[in-house]
């Protein structure tokens, strides 16, 4: 395949529909997005079309379009993923997508493929929650198993009389899409692996990502991540192989780790593009976007060495002000075209430099200016360290 006229089909026209976009039009590519909802950001760089997940014939008219099928996001309904897969290329392939979308299958998988966990029990009842809390012990996260993302669908126990506010908040989820109680994690730091396998088997990865959250969203990611043993990166890619190999992977995903006591503790996956490797636009040689592009056509894979250190602020719910951001050297703004919205993810800014000292004067700068200060400073100590 040359790539000349070929065109990229999206589930989902969110934010990452439209960076795939970006990404894949200097590659000769076009993109076409599919969404039930009207009016996704994705349809200011890419072609759209909007329909059900099971309007099959609309989803026949998607597939004669395009020469492969993708995700914008893990929520996807695996049978119109398995679906469109007997009659066009689907990457990831459905079973990933299904193992990623159950939190349960997801950690059961991880310990399979020899990546340690958090203790964790299914909840089908109040009195397995109860069970349970006795067995695994408190703090504790109650979560929903199915359609949970930055930090929706989960309460936090931290003494037993929290049982019954758990089951009140989430109980009646048990039935629909299942719950799922984990240990709490008293966690040293948080990585993410962003790695990429294409079509005959080729894996690489970016450098490990260390991340920072507020209120279960991502706020601030630094890469590659600061005192970090090689040893630790050895492990971590090699968990992310073994999951991509098991897996029969096709395109780019991300490995959420935990380090405790020095030990890696697999947290979650995402069967796509993802937030904290947002910074390999700016910062890599190829960027997450274009290598999975690149991995679900069929086409050779780019270098993921990173060109030197950088971080990335999440913009959630809205945008600051970007006119004095503009002005830090090396700052690269990504507004997404979303309207304002209390907890929505509507951009990110990217800052870099050449080594961890630059990056760390001009974080601290745009920091300041984006009152992002506080949040940035375990960052910014991380890099005067290295």
């Amino acid at each position: 395949m040359s790539g000349q006229g070929m065109v990229l089909g999206v589930l989902g026209g969110g934010q990452l529909a439209r960076m795939l976009a970006q990404a894949a039009s200097p590659l000769g590519i076009r993109t076409l997005a599919l969404d039930p909802a009207a009016g996704g950001c994705a349809a200011d760089v890419a072609m759209t079309q909007q329909a059900e997940w099971d309007d099959w014939a609309a989803l026949q008219r998607f597939a004669d379009q395009v020469d492969a099928v993708t995700f914008d996001f893990e929520n996807v309904p695996a049978a119109t993923a398995r679906w469109l897969a007997e009659r066009v290329p689907v990457y990831p392939p459905p079973e990933a997508l299904e193992v990623a979308q159950d939190r349960l299958t997801e950690k059961t998988l991880f310990r399979a493929c020899g990546l340690p966990t958090p203790e964790f029990r299914a909840i089908a009842s109040r009195d397995e929650l109860e069970a349970a809390v006795a067995g695994i012990g408190l703090p504790a996260i109650l979560k929903t198993r199915r359609l949970g993302y930055d930090g929706k669908g989960q309460f936090r126990l931290r003494e037993p009389a929290d049982i019954e506010a758990a089951w009140q908040a989430l109980g009646a989820q048990a039935e629909t899409v299942g719950l799922i109680l984990e240990a709490f994690v008293p966690f040293e730091r948080e990585l993410s692996v962003i790695a990429v396998r294409d079509r005959q088997g080729g894996f690489r990865g970016w450098p490990l990502t260390r991340n920072w959250h507020v209120d279960g969203v991502l706020s601030l990611s630094l890469a590659p991540a600061p005192q970090v043993d090689a040893s630790v990166i050895a492990e971590a890619m090699g968990h992310a192989r073994t999951l991509a190999e098991r897996l029969q992977y096709v395109g780019v995903f991300a490995l959420e780790l935990f380090v405790r006591d020095g030990q890696l503790l697999g947290n979650e996956m995402a069967p796509r593009v993802h937030n904290s490797g947002h910074w390999t636009i700016e910062g890599a040689v190829t960027s997450q976007f274009e290598n999975h592009v690149r991995a679900v056509l069929g086409l050779p894979l780019g270098l993921t060495a990173a060109r030197g250190p950088a971080a990335m602020f999440n913009w959630i719910g809205e945008l600051p002000d970007r006119r004095a951001a503009l002005a830090v050297p090396d700052l690269h703004w990504h507004d997404y075209g979303k309207t304002a919205r209390a907890g929505r993810k509507v951009g990110h800014a990217t800052v870099c430099a050449a080594e961890a000292s630059a990056l760390a004067g001009r974080l601290e700068q745009a920091a300041q200016i984006l009152g992002r200060a506080t949040q940035a400073e375990p960052a910014i100590s991380l890099l005067r360290q290295d």
